[in-house]
């Protein structure tokens, strides 16, 4: 095995600063936990100190940000646990909501941990008990003193996903000279489209490759059964809509457009699934709250301020608008609803998943609009179910992981 390469002045800078974390890590933790930011069970796992024990035989290290990156991860680990039945996986990611929606949809073999502050001390105490077989971080966020330290104790590491648009590439200009030195430690880096393929290389990625969407592969989102038949019992007789991981602005057109469609026809209702379920909201109609356990009683609107549950309302929807594409966000996972047969409505800015909306769009599953008459006129198209079975069947043609799996597990190290 060559030995890793030793760090540039800008990683041993960051490292030499990134010390100070180790110390001031415990305090802004306690901070956030006061304001209900983290996990009051498992905050200290940021702090590397593991809250299960480490399962015997090879283990991958699985990163990924938030709900989208490790929700996507579910298909690629089932291929690999179908590869190699002895290997167990350990996901981790930053977001308290991706823990919560993340531990509903548990793959088997698998853990969920919170990835540690990056200072030194913290990411040589995870690495100490996980001691993991092979690294795999997903889409833009790598930390660089993880990434140094696994690659400082031979751990392989691979960049799976990789996205960098053009406006993340000049914020990442300034600090070229330490991605450089980051990126040049990864054994494989495979880029979800050309154009992130060539902001790598401007980044300092020696290789990158291009690679399928993991989205299109991951298993459906779960439901409880008798929750599914006690909703479908409460929204009988309703035409069924869903807003779905939503911003403020998604909402102010949902919202319009469900005033419009349930002055014309009182039977419709709308399912609003917030991206942020602790936000505060102005909905201006009449409405049934999910946290609050309330029953509708003909209200236009259903809130529901829950994590982990779009599994359900997919399944009790004919149409879903996918949140985040009327704002800054550019647009969430349409794969999803697809999955379970829900049509698939956006607005203008899709710019995350710019190929897999594309794909859609192709396969006469997803459509995009752009204001309330647009949404309007898109959930009352006499086509609308055939959209819906149009998405399902894409999702099914998709190829299963296993190639990519197998690749991966190949690199794994020995011992």
């Amino acid at each position: 095995m060559a030995e890793a390469a030793a760090p540039n002045f800008a990683l041993r800078a960051y490292l030499a600063l990134s010390r100070l974390l180790g110390w001031l890590a415990p305090r802004y933790l306690r901070r956030r936990l006061a304001k209900g930011r983290e996990d009051p069970r498992r905050w200290r796992e940021k702090l590397g100190e593991a809250g299960v024990p480490r399962p015997g035989g090879r283990l991958v290290w699985l990163n990924g940000v938030g709900v989208g990156e490790v929700m996507a991860l579910r298909g690629l680990i089932e291929a690999m646990a179908r590869a190699e039945p002895s290997s167990h996986f350990l996901v981790t990611s930053s977001a308290r909501s991706s823990a919560e929606v993340f531990g509903g949809n548990l793959p088997a073999r698998c853990i969920h941990q919170y990835l540690p502050i990056d200072a030194p001390k913290l990411v040589a105490r995870f690495l100490d008990h996980w001691r993991p077989d092979l690294a795999i971080w997903t889409e833009q966020e790598v930390w660089p003193g993880a990434v140094y330290t696994a690659d400082q104790r031979g751990i392989p590491l691979v960049l799976l996903n990789a996205r960098i648009t053009a406006r993340s590439l000049e914020k990442r200009r300034f600090v070229k000279v330490l991605y450089s030195d980051v990126l040049k430690r990864f054994r494989l880096i495979l880029a979800q489209d050309k154009a992130s393929a060539q902001n790598l290389k401007a980044l300092g990625a020696a290789d990158p490759q291009l690679m399928r969407s993991l989205k299109s592969a991951a298993p459906s989102l779960v439901a409880d059964a008798a929750e599914l038949a006690r909703m479908q019992a409460m929204f009988a007789g309703r035409r069924v809509w869903v807003a779905a991981s939503t911003h403020p602005e998604d909402e102010a057109v949902a919202l319009a457009t469900q005033a419009q469609l349930h002055a014309q026809d009182p039977s419709w209702l709308l399912v609003l699934v917030p991206r942020d379920p602790k936000r505060m909201f102005s909905l201006g109609m009449a409405h049934a709250t999910r946290s609050k356990g309330q029953v509708l009683a003909g209200e236009p609107l259903y809130l529901a301020d829950s994590f982990g549950e779009l599994g359900l309302w997919y399944r009790l929807a004919q149409a879903a608008l996918v949140g985040g594409s009327f704002g800054p966000v550019e647009g969430h996972n349409p794969w999803e609803p697809a999955a379970l047969g829900c049509a698939v409505l956006h607005g203008p800015r899709v710019g995350n998943f710019t190929a897999d909306y594309g794909a859609l769009q192709a396969a006469g599953a997803a459509r995009k609009v752009d204001d309330v008459a647009g949404l309007i006129a898109a959930l009352n198209a006499p086509d609308l179910g055939q959209q819906g079975e149009r998405g399902q069947a894409l999702v099914q043609k998709s190829a299963p992981l296993d190639d990519m799996a197998a690749r991966l597990l190949g690199m794994m190290r020995d011992g």
